[in-house]
């Protein structure tokens, strides 16, 4: 069996990012599993789980990489730190020609490197096998009851970046008395599973959307929204999920009926930029538009939650949308909305969304790179092979070369 080196990588993109794709005890149990498997750590100050719980699981340390034969990071690996002829895991950024990874991806090409994108791993069915996306609805729910805390001074949080890990945060929602409010939630993937985890660490029960918007509680609730609810074709109420898919610029939003109830809003849906908006900027300016707090989990950019300006950061998550000017005002204001935009929240929780994402790894991806891979896993995802795009991204050879 064809041996084989695996180095993690010290992440050098700033500001720094704290997670890594696989944590120490899964380096163990990896080695443990595969014995032509061999992982060495390029040493690091600033990843969550520090250089001695690498080595106290006897993973070793490596400066230089170069004798590895897969190198492994989270973020992008700077254009100049790119070992010719290797096989790379990461998060590129590439596959929407953003334009300041043209750099890196020419680097890929020039140095002859097999590019395996974490988000073009997908299975025979096309959908998605790993992402952070369960870490980011978990930290992005808790940021949203953070800040309607703060909103209305009935309590304050630690916020999640400063709890050692998952179980702090929970221990801090402990605290957490909330009102007879009401949440919506938008989405049904991953994300939105990790914002009911943390609803449910809160043991907000959940409604229906008819309940949601009829029926008056004495405790706080909250109610899923998928597609069928928010969206419809204005010639046709007969909904179809594969039509809206296909043809999301046929379709309306009939989310307003939502805002008119909603004091916190937590989008956690995949947004197609030719379907609707959520609500518009005249829906806000309505007398009875009720939603007070948002947290736009996705964070698109003038993308379908229209308060959403830009990305807010990690040490200071939110802003206000000023109602009456459309401009950023003071987050905790009586006349603005306070809005949630943190692009990054799975680096919250570093460990946690570490070993998740790791366990994933290990069991949905790398058993392909020792065995027969008979879905072409990898080589579906793989970005560019040997100095070449390949088939389903040569819509980059503009960007690319």
């Amino acid at each position: 069996m064809q041996r084989i080196k695996i180095g993690v990588l010290r992440e050098e993109k700033s500001p720094p990012d704290k997670r890594v794709p696989l944590t120490p005890l899964i380096c163990s149990d990896l080695t443990r599993k595969y014995p032509n498997i061999e992982i060495v750590v390029q040493p690091s100050k600033i990843r969550c789980y520090s250089d001695d719980e690498y080595t106290s699981f006897g993973i070793t340390l490596q400066e230089d990489l170069s004798d590895c034969d897969v190198l492994m990071g989270v973020k992008e690996v700077p254009a100049n730190l790119i070992i010719p002829g290797k096989k790379y895991f990461f998060f590129s950024h590439t596959i929407k020609k953003q334009p300041h990874n043209k750099k890196l991806m020419k680097a890929i090409i020039e140095k002859k490197i097999q590019m395996i994108d974490y988000e073009t791993l997908t299975d025979k069915n096309h959908n998605r096998i790993i992402g952070f996306g369960r870490y980011a609805g978990v930290v992005g729910a808790y940021n949203g009851i953070l800040g309607y805390g703060l909103k209305y001074d009935l309590f304050r949080l630690k916020p999640a970046n400063l709890c050692r890990d998952r179980a702090e945060m929970e221990e801090e929602l402990k605290r957490v008395k909330l009102p007879n409010i009401k949440i919506a939630l938008t989405g049904g993937g991953r994300v939105a599973n990790g914002v009911i985890e943390t609803l449910s660490a809160l043991r907000i029960r959940k409604v229906t959307p008819e309940e949601f918007l009829m029926a008056s509680f004495r405790e706080p609730v909250y109610c899923q929204l998928n597609p069928r609810d928010y969206v419809e074709r204005p010639d046709d109420h007969n909904f179809d999920l594969n039509d809206f898919f296909k043809h999301p610029e046929h379709f309306v939003s009939k989310f307003n009926a939502f805002t008119k109830v909603t004091d916190l809003y937590l989008s956690a849906h995949y947004w197609d930029p030719r379907s609707p908006k959520m609500f518009t900027v005249n829906d806000m300016k309505e007398s009875d538009f009720h939603m007070s707090v948002i947290a736009d989990i996705t964070c698109d950019i003038d993308g379908s939650v229209p308060t959403t300006l830009r990305a807010s950061a990690i040490t200071q998550p939110f802003y206000g949308y000023n109602i009456v000017t459309g401009k950023e005002d003071l987050p905790f204001n009586k006349d603005t909305i306070c809005i949630m935009a943190v692009d990054n929240l799975p680096c919250e929780l570093p460990r946690d969304a570490s070993d998740d994402f790791g366990k994933d790894l290990t069991e949905r991806v790398l058993p392909f790179l020792v065995s027969e891979d008979k879905d072409k896993i990898i080589e579906r995802a793989s970005i560019a092979i040997d100095g070449k795009l390949t088939k389903p991204f040569e819509y980059l050879a503009d960007y690319a070369y």
